[in-house]
């Protein structure tokens, strides 16, 4: 069977309504006749084949559904702990999904139908399900346990986005206290101040000079404010570009670890998310060398996953995890020395998920020391912003009311 989107419309009593939504059937033909028995009239009838001939936009449109694919693991775990067959289980949940989820769970029940196996279902919507969830899938199949392989494989989904949330509430705060700064900033130099001045100049009287200088940076936003706006855009593009390359990535990510307090916190993140990952993988059977090439796509930084490059590298030739690790000096002791002695004793995988365990608490104490010293640096910042306009305003009034 397959899968097929259909746009249609149906008689209420509010009249003639739109209606979209996807069904699987032998063939077009036969889907249209599945349709016009429940009463549609069919406007169009597409066949969705995954992953080819996908547009940007569609791909676009398709990963925004990512936040469901926990969801959807979850439940059929769950169903398959019931013993509930892998085809009735995508049923079932398929009919509590509408729109463009449906119809990725229609996808994955298509191609299981087919003889295929739920891996390469998945392998054909690569916006939605990563190398982790395939490597995972794949292994729980091969091994008749894939209902332990989707457990797993949703705990390691719930433990990222917690840890990425973690990051982001530690960030989002300053970010939100600088762009309104910036805002008020502009406000009270482009309308505010030239207002206020103008009749100051107009009087004669020579200005202050702090209030000379807030006229000049206020005469040039308005002269120039154009032209700021194209330098920084083609500032970010350059740089955007420059990170782009090798070279510049990996001098900008290696740039942030030298910074105090945020460095720690990329380095531990990503120390975690890649314990995380491995531990997952070589939990569910997968070989070392396949994790270390899964974890390099999930460390952002390139210079930790330079490193894990080198590592991998080093092991293909034959020589210890650690000592791969130790050389390319950009992992703290602690994480060689759980790689040694975890080789040595055959329990990397365990002491792998309690090394990202330790540092997913890091991550959370870090965090909160970063939030803690942003909060009052900012606020300070935008203090002394508003009240150096708000002073450069008001000085030259109260001298030309002789009050000084």
């Amino acid at each position: 069977m397959a899968v097929y989107a259909y746009t249609a419309t149906i008689n209420d009593t509010a009249g003639s309504v739109p209606t979209r939504g996807t069904i699987a059937a032998d063939s077009a033909r036969h889907a249209r006749d599945q349709l016009r028995a429940q009463g549609l009239a069919i406007r169009e009838v597409v066949e969705q084949k995954p992953g080819r001939g996908r547009s940007a936009l569609q791909s676009y449109l398709l990963s925004r559904q990512k936040g469901k694919v926990s969801g959807l693991l979850q439940e059929m775990a769950t169903l398959g702990a019931a013993d509930i067959p892998l085809l009735e289980a995508l049923d079932t949940i398929a009919r509590q999904h509408t729109g463009r989820f449906k119809q990725v769970i229609m996808l994955l029940r298509d191609h299981v139908a087919a003889g295929g196996s739920l891996a390469e279902a998945m392998a054909m919507q690569p916006e939605l399900f990563d190398d982790i969830c395939l490597n995972i899938v794949e292994v729980g199949e091969n091994a008749g346990t894939l209902d332990d392989a989707l457990s797993q494989l949703v705990g390691y989904r719930r433990r990222t986005a917690t840890l990425k949330n973690r990051v982001i509430a530690a960030l989002i705060y300053p970010a939100i206290v600088s762009a309104i700064g910036v805002i008020i900033s502009i406000f009270l130099m482009t309308f505010v101040v030239p207002k206020v001045l103008t009749v100051l100049t107009d009087s004669g009287k020579p200005l202050p000079l702090v209030t000379e200088a807030v006229k000049f940076v206020s005469d040039f936003l308005l002269a120039w404010w154009h032209f700021l706006i194209a330098a920084v855009l083609l500032v970010g593009l350059a740089f955007k570009l420059t990170l782009n390359t090798e070279r510049g990535g990996t001098a900008w990510d290696r740039f942030l670890l030298r910074i105090p307090i945020l460095g720690e916190l990329i380095r531990k993140q990503s120390i975690a998310r890649m314990s995380m990952v491995m531990a997952t993988l070589l939990k569910s059977d997968v070989v070392f060398v396949r994790a270390v090439q899964i974890a390099q796509n999930t460390v952002g930084n390139r210079v930790l996953k330079n490193a894990l490059v080198t590592c991998e590298q080093t092991v293909h030739a034959g020589r210890d995890i650690a000592e791969a690790l130790e050389k390319t000096d950009a992992f703290p002791p602690v994480v060689i020395q759980v790689f040694a002695v975890g080789q040595a004793s055959g329990r990397l995988e365990e002491m792998l998920e309690s090394l990202s365990h330790d540092y997913d608490t890091q991550v959370e104490i870090t965090s909160s020391r970063l939030t803690a010293l942003l909060e009052p640096i900012m606020m300070i910042f935008l203090a002394i912003t508003v009240a150096t306009i708000a002073f450069a305003v008001i000085l030259p009034i109260l001298e030309a009311g002789d009050v000084l």
